[in-house]
């Protein structure tokens, strides 16, 4: 007898139970921007106290996005196969672990190894953090709950950074990868009591332990409401007779891997080819590095505020809208950046252009890819748009680069200008609107069908 999973956790007021999973999946987000901005903060030490070359920094970061991109690659099977919750946990564990392991390692070549290792862990996280609070949060207020997620990634960055200036002096870099291993571990241990995906459970057969974990979550939220609304009924679905990998470029999920793909590949290179590059930039265009880094601290503050906008207008105005909004905005902001000369306009300026930035952030990596797969595939499906998007990371410096020395600040806005032109046109041509929408009905908007149930013994 099916078990109506989704229609049953979509009925559900928000209660403690859905904050209760919010904060112990955004505290491992949060540790996963911690230790991504980590790296930029420790390396300058790195090299001041003779440990590394600029060659090997570079050989590091490298690592890091490689490790990153391997991870979203890996979680997404891995996730699919043995559930969100096994998933959660182990690349939690590979990133704490290997964090503080990093506190002690010998040599830089090491150092570069174990890097490696902690960006297969901060990949995972990205892809089943956002994907299981998707399956948790009924429809209603999905949009703001996902996009709220980002913000604690994004809180990562001024974290990282103060707390960098306190303890490196003091104690060394070493410490700060012990600081962010023994964050992760202790997320590790918290989330031991976070549930497995009912969703998931159903589409693999496994209904006993669906029904038994849903009665259990109902029972919890009636604590503080009751009655219940009754569950929505099931919504009638054509079961497909292959699982395989060739699933994925079927004609009702391609066109949604070519959105969730183009989209990544987009907002990665906004953020690693403009966002990241602005301290240079301002040295470049004749700032001292002193200012440069407090126009980049003063415009680092709209990357929460443009998350928590995005979250708070993803539900209210819909997913499309928001996205083609806030693209049309930093196109426009975007446009007559280059032509400012005064130092305090290009602040003012730089901030405003960050916040749509950021919005796009929220609504691309945390709200929209994970609703645009059914359930079967999710995981997969989301980590292979994710290994995409940080693929697009190793080329994008490369670009910025060329583009800089032969036409300046101007030249590396028209890219990105015409990568968001790109964007703009795939989501309006292949994209769908979840808005307060439940996730099993937008999978049969264009004929997305489960894929075979495989009942598999507990």
């Amino acid at each position: 007898m099916p078990v109506n999973a989704g229609a049953r956790l979509d009925r559900l007021p928000i209660s403690s139970f859905h904050r209760r999973i919010m904060w112990l999946i955004g505290a491992g987000m949060f540790f996963d921007g911690f230790n991504i901005y980590l790296a930029g903060i420790v390396l300058g030490a790195t090299v001041k106290s003779g440990f590394s070359t600029l060659a090997q920094n570079g050989y590091f970061i490298s690592v890091t996005f490689v490790g990153m991109m391997l991870g979203s690659f890996v979680t997404g099977f891995l996730g699919d196969h043995f559930g969100r919750r096994f998933t959660y946990q182990s690349n939690l564990a590979i990133f704490g672990f290997a964090s503080i392991a990093a506190a002690f390692a010998p040599s830089m070549f090491v150092l570069i190894l174990i890097q490696a290792a902690i960006g297969f862990g901060l990949g995972a996280e990205n892809v089943v953090g956002y994907s299981t609070l998707t399956e948790f949060v009924p429809p209603q207020s999905r949009g703001k709950w996902l996009g709220f997620m980002t913000v604690f990634v994004v809180t990562g960055l001024p974290a990282a950074a103060l707390l960098g200036t306190i303890i490196i002096p003091r104690f060394g870099w070493r410490a700060m990868f012990v600081l962010g291993g023994l964050g992760a571990l202790v997320v590790w241990y918290l989330r031991k009591k976070l549930p497995e995906s009912p969703r998931w459970l159903e589409s693999v057969g496994r209904t006993e332990e669906a029904e038994t974990l849903l009665a259990g979550i109902e029972s919890e939220v009636t604590r503080e409401y009751s009655p219940l609304p009754l569950p929505a009924p099931s919504i009638s679905r054509v079961v497909k007779h292959s699982r395989n990998f060739s699933s994925l470029a079927s004609p009702a999920i391609l066109p949604r891997m070519i959105l969730g793909s183009v989209s990544l590949i987009v907002i990665n290179s906004l953020l690693y080819g403009f966002v990241t590059w602005l301290p240079t930039f301002f040295v470049l265009q004749g700032l001292s590095i002193a200012r440069s880094f407090t126009y980049s601290l003063v415009m680092a503050v709209g990357a929460p505020i443009g998350s928590a906008i995005g979250a708070l207008t993803a539900d209210s105005w819909g997913r499309k809208p928001t996205i083609i909004g806030a693209s049309l905005l930093t196109i426009a902001i975007g446009s007559f950046y280059p032509f400012i000369t005064s130092p305090f306009i290009l602040m003012a300026v730089g901030f405003a252009l960050i916040v749509p930035i950021y919005v796009l952030v929220a609504l691309l990596f945390a709200v929209y890819i994970p609703e645009l797969f059914p359930t079967e595939i999710r995981l997969r499906a989301s980590g292979i748009c994710n290994t995409f998007g940080r693929g697009a990371i190793i080329f994008t410096s490369y670009i910025v680069v060329a583009l800089y020395r032969s036409r300046g600040v101007g030249g590396v806005l028209v890219y990105m200008i015409g990568l968001l032109v790109v964007e703009i046109l795939v989501v309006l041509t292949l994209g769908v609107e979840p808005k307060k929408r439940r996730l099993e009905e937008i999978e049969t908007e264009t004929g997305v069908a489960p894929l075979p149930v495989e009942v598999r013994n507990p």
